[in-house]
C-alpha cells in the first residue's frame, strides 16, 4: 500500500475521477450505487479514511480552509473569483485541504462568520479576497492569532500578513502601451471611485503610461461605480467632449461593454480594452487583461501551508503579472 493515500490514490483503485470520490465521501446520494460501492471498497481496502483520521492526530490540523463566496452582481465579473474558487478547490484538494465556502455581504457580517464557523469547526485558516484600505477584517483574525492568507494587496502596509495579488498597473501599462503602439494619443480612462485599493492599482498604470510618453491625462478619466450602464454613460461623455479620446481602456470588462455600445456608431472605430478577460469578453472578441488566477489560487494555498508550518519563517508576498488578450476591440 503507498506510504500517502490521497484521493487520487482512491480514484485509480476504483477506477473512476478524483471528482467521484469527493462526491462518495460528501454527497453520497448523487452517485450511482455501483460506484459508490465501487469506490467505498477501495477506501476501505487503502485506509484512507483512517489515514486521514491519522494525519489529523499527528499534525493537529483538521485540513479545512474557509473562502467566501463573492455576490454574483452582474453576472460578468463575478465570473472571475468564481474561476479562482475552482482553482483554490482543486489546489487545495491535492495538497490534502477541503474548501468551505460561505457568503457575507460586507467586512462587518463577514466577521461575524468567522466567529460562527471558529466557534462550529475545527478550521485550520482562511483565505480572504477582496482587499482594501483599513481592511478590519484581516485585522481581527491578526489579533486572534488565526491563520489566513488574503488574494489582494493589505494596501496600508505591504509587509502586514502574506498575501498574493496580480500586478493591475502592469495590466493597464500592457493595455495602453499597445494603443500608444498603434498611433493613438488620446487614450480615456473609465474606472472606479478613487480610494479602492484595486481600482486606484489599475488607473494608474494607465497614468503613468500616459505621461511618460509625454501626453497630459487631464480630462480623459472618468470615475464610476462598477456596471455596463455605468460604462456606457462614462464613455458617451468622453465621446462628447470638444476633443474625444481615440481609445478607451477600462477597470473592468462591465465597464468595457458598456463602453462598446457607446462607441458602436463611431468613426473612425474607437478601440476599447477591458480587465478581467471574463468569459464574455471571449465570447464577442473583447481584448482584456488576463489574470493567473489558476496560478494565485495555487499561491494562496502554498502560502498558507507555509504559514500553519510554524513561525520558522515569514513567506514572501506574491505578485503575478497579468496578460493583454488582443482580439476584435482593439
Amino acid at each position: 500500500m503507498p506510504d500517502k493515500v490521497t484521493i487520487a490514490t482512491v480514484a485509480e483503485r476504483a477506477g473512476v475521477s478524483r471528482q467521484t470520490v469527493s462526491n462518495v465521501l460528501n454527497a453520497p446520494h448523487i452517485v450511482r450505487e455501483e460506484t459508490r460501492r465501487r469506490v467505498q471498497d477501495a477506501i476501505t481496502a487503502l485506509g484512507y479514511r483512517t489515514n486521514q483520521a491519522a494525519r489529523q492526530m499527528r499534525t493537529g490540523r483538521s485540513r479545512l480552509i474557509a473562502v467566501r463566496i463573492e455576490p454574483t452582481r452582474d453576472g460578468i465579473n463575478g465570473s472571475v473569483l468564481d474561476r479562482f474558487l475552482h482553482g483554490l478547490t482543486e489546489t487545495g484538494e491535492a495538497a490534502g485541504y477541503r474548501t468551505m465556502l460561505y457568503t457575507a455581504t460586507d467586512a462587518e457580517r463577514e466577521i461575524a462568520v468567522y466567529d460562527d464557523l471558529l466557534g462550529s469547526y475545527d478550521l485550520d485558516g482562511f483565505v480572504l479576497t477582496g482587499t482594501d484600505h483599513g481592511d478590519p477584517r484581516t485585522t481581527w483574525l491578526a489579533e486572534r492569532g488565526v491563520p489566513f492568507v488574503t488574494f489582494g494587496r493589505p494596501w496600508d502596509d505591504l509587509d502586514a500578513h502574506c498575501w498574493v495579488d496580480v500586478d493591475g498597473a502592469a495590466g493597464t501599462t500592457q493595455a495602453t502601451s499597445h494603443l500608444l503602439a498603434s498611433g493613438h494619443r488620446r487614450i480615456g480612462w473609465i474606472g472606479w471611485p478613487a480610494g479602492s485599493g484595486v481600482g486606484d492599482d489599475r488607473r494608474a498604470g494607465w497614468h503613468h503610461t500616459l505621461h511618460a510618453a509625454g501626453i497630459d491625462p487631464t480630462g480623459l478619466g472618468r470615475e464610476t461605480a462598477d456596471g455596463i450602464g455605468e460604462g456606457e454613460r462614462c464613455a458617451r461623455e468622453l465621446l462628447s467632449t470638444a476633443t474625444p479620446p481615440t481609445a478607451l481602456v477600462c477597470a473592468s470588462d462591465s465597464l468595457a461593454l458598456g463602453a462598446l455600445q457607446a462607441v458602436r456608431a463611431t468613426e473612425p472605430a474607437v478601440p476599447v480594452i477591458g480587465f478581467d478577460d471574463t468569459p464574455v469578453a471571449a465570447a464577442i472578441g473583447l481584448t482584456s487583461v488576463s489574470q493567473p488566477l489558476g496560478d494565485a489560487a495555487a499561491r494562496c494555498v502554498d502560502l498558507l501551508t507555509a504559514v500553519l508550518d510554524g513561525p520558522r519563517h515569514t513567506p514572501d508576498p506574491v505578485l503575478l503579472q497579468p496578460t493583454l488578450v488582443r482580439r476584435r476591440t482593439a
